[in-house]
């Protein structure tokens, strides 16, 4: 783990391995650490880079709003601090895709391949944008575990309750420790978030699509529509998995990406 300076803020960073670089973006209200099972798995494959994105983990915190495209722009700089010139696989997952999307947008000339797990390209309904916005002040008055008791019972298939609950619990430690500041932010930029259906199309990269088979945040239909307006984009059900796909099945989600990567 290292602290590197981008612009106004550190970004506390894991790297594993060597070779083409793989940055991988995590969800909300998470960290680099729901990638333990990529950074075990894939350091033979490529360079693994797991930033905590601003306000998350050891990162700095910036209260306020923290919206998706400032955070694509703290991943540009994470590369430049780097010292990575050549074109990166993003994968981003939930909150991270909303970044990725901006990323693809923005920095289109450093990605090689985008990865978006359990995702989505539709902005908030108004409905859900104030929901995020109410969640947002009673975190701040009430502290991190409002963001636990609403959002872990969402996250995971059911078998994963059952199997393993030492990943949901792991994972509600992970947000518990989170910072109420970054966590609001994080939502006050989620809720105004742009729709990117439109320029699905103009995101023409080779992509992989992958959604775990019992998400109920980012459904699997939803996603297989979303990919098939990508030009080169394929979708994968990740069976066994709900929206944390690649901490619940890792060995699937660890292959997929592998041949992706290779491919």
């Amino acid at each position: 783990m290292s602290l590197v300076r981008v612009g106004d803020i550190r970004l506390q960073v894991a790297e594993r391995g060597q070779g083409q670089p793989l940055l991988l973006v995590h969800g909300y209200p998470l960290d680099h650490a729901m990638w333990r099972g990529q950074l075990d798995g894939l350091a033979e494959t490529c360079r693994l880079i797991a930033p905590d994105l601003r306000g998350f983990g050891a990162s700095d915190v910036t209260p306020g709003t923290a919206t998706m495209a400032q955070m694509a722009d703290d991943l540009a700089g994470l590369l430049d601090a780097l010292k990575i010139s050549e074109p990166v696989v993003l994968c981003g997952l939930s909150m991270g895709g909303y970044v990725a999307w901006q990323f693809a947008l923005k920095y289109r000339r450093r990605l090689a391949k985008l990865i978006l797990c359990d995702t989505r390209a539709i902005a908030d309904t108004p409905e859900a944008a104030a929901g995020r916005l109410k969640t947002a002040e009673r975190v701040l008055a009430e502290g991190a575990a409002v963001a636990a008791e609403a959002l872990v019972p969402k996250l995971f298939a059911p078998a994963t309750f059952s199997e393993q609950p030492q990943i949901v619990e792991a994972t509600r430690q992970v947000i518990l420790r989170t910072s109420p500041e970054g966590i609001a932010a994080a939502l006050r930029g989620m809720s105004e978030r742009p729709d990117v259906t439109a320029r699905l199309p103009q995101i023409d990269v080779p992509a992989l699509v992958l959604c775990g088979q019992h998400d109920g945040i980012s459904p699997p239909q939803e996603m297989r529509q979303f990919a098939a307006q990508m030009p080169q984009a394929r979708f994968l059900e990740i069976a066994g998995a709900g929206h944390m796909a690649p901490l619940e099945q890792p060995a699937a989600v660890n292959a997929a990406i592998r041949e992706f990567v290779r491919s």
